[in-house]
């Protein structure tokens, strides 16, 4: 290589890397984020180099159409959603000890105490009846109203909703069922469409009612525990 040859290779790489430069410090001068002294430098530089220049018109040029968009809104019903996932998820982490339980309560401890209570109480009824032959029964305690029997077990009941029950519009002025998944504290956290129509429309309003609705939680020994309760929509057409 030449001593021409090897100032000019030098010469190339010393403008490759200067531009370079300028060029990574185009976002902060458009944002006027550069000292007075850098931004002048970076003015000099487009004046000069053709490259730059025509690569930091065209950054402009997109800045300025972004500027135009605006601010973009987001889903009406996002929120709804993510508060349903979020319910969903702590509902998973508190299942399994819960689902375990029912499992055992379902398949073995509830037939076990059925047939024991239905003997016991046959037993109480016999005992009961010599009792009062022999004109030996005591008046008994007066039992409150919210006494609840030891062993039952209860499904979630529909209290009241934070809006009015509305129909849910749509195609077919059909009857909608829906059966929801409650947690402990009587709130819904999923459901599922067993019968009717089933599209997006009518998806965010059966959403939308849910999530206002509040239920009396499943029961079992007294505690509250995740259940499930069939709901019933009725339907109106918006077809003409």
């Amino acid at each position: 290589m030449t001593e021409r040859q090897t100032q000019l290779f030098h010469s190339l790489n010393s403008l490759t890397s200067r531009c370079s430069s300028m060029r990574a410090s185009f976002s902060a001068y458009l944002d006027g984020d550069v000292t007075g002294r850098r931004m002048q430098t970076i003015a000099r530089h487009l004046d000069s180099c053709s490259s730059c220049a025509q690569e930091f018109d065209a950054m402009r040029d997109m800045q300025r159409s972004l500027s135009q968009l605006g601010t973009i809104k987001a889903p009406a019903d996002l929120g709804m959603k993510l508060r349903l996932a979020i319910s969903h998820e702590r509902a998973r982490r508190k299942a399994g000890l819960f689902d375990n339980f029912n499992v055992k309560w379902q398949n073995a401890i509830r037939p076990v105490l059925i047939q024991a209570s239905a003997g016991f109480a046959g037993t109480i009824v016999l005992l009961g009846s010599i009792l009062l032959l022999l004109g030996m029964v005591a008046v008994p305690e007066p039992v409150m109203a919210n006494d609840e029997p030891l062993g039952a077990m209860t499904v979630p009941h529909y209290r009241y909703s934070a809006e009015n029950p509305r129909p849910i519009l749509n195609s077919h002025d059909s009857t909608i069922i829906v059966e929801a998944y409650v947690n402990s504290q009587g709130r819904v956290y999923d459901y599922k469409i067993v019968s009717g129509q089933e599209d997006a429309a009518v998806q965010v309003q059966i959403l939308s009612q849910l999530l206002l609705s509040v239920f009396e939680p499943a029961r079992v020994f007294g505690a509250p525990i995740r259940g499930r309760a069939v709901m019933t929509f009725s339907g109106v057409s918006v077809q003409g």
